[in-house]
Formats: structure tokens, C-alpha cells, sequence
């Protein structure tokens, strides 16, 4: 039971550091090239939801 929890909180873990780096490059990457920042907001909201989607299943699995 502990061994799983375990596994759940690493997963969460690298979600949450999944998704600030990539909040970083995003910011970094519209700083850059303020003309695209749509598409950059886009890819950033459906990357956002896939790593999410990582830790959804992980959790759910255990």
C-alpha cells in the first residue's frame, strides 16, 4: 500500500515540475517572439493537459 502511495506522489511530483517548466518556456518563449504568443499559449494549454493527463492515469491505476 505504501509502495504505491509512493508511486503516486512521484508522479505528482513530476507533473508539477512538468508543468512549471513548461510555464517557463512558454513565458521565455513569448518574451522572445511576442507575435506568437497564441500559438505558444495554445500548444502550452494542450501540452498542460497531456502531462496532467499522465498523472490522471497514474493515479487512477494504483
Amino acid at each position: 500500500m505504501e509502495l504505491e502511495l509512493f508511486h503516486v506522489a512521484i508522479a505528482a511530483i513530476g507533473t508539477t515540475l512538468g508543468i512549471g517548466i513548461l510555464g517557463a518556456k512558454a513565458a521565455e518563449a513569448t518574451g522572445r517572439n511576442p507575435g506568437a504568443a497564441t500559438p505558444i499559449l495554445v500548444l502550452s494549454i494542450i501540452l498542460a493537459a497531456l502531462i496532467e493527463g499522465v498523472f490522471i492515469i497514474t493515479a487512477f491505476a494504483v
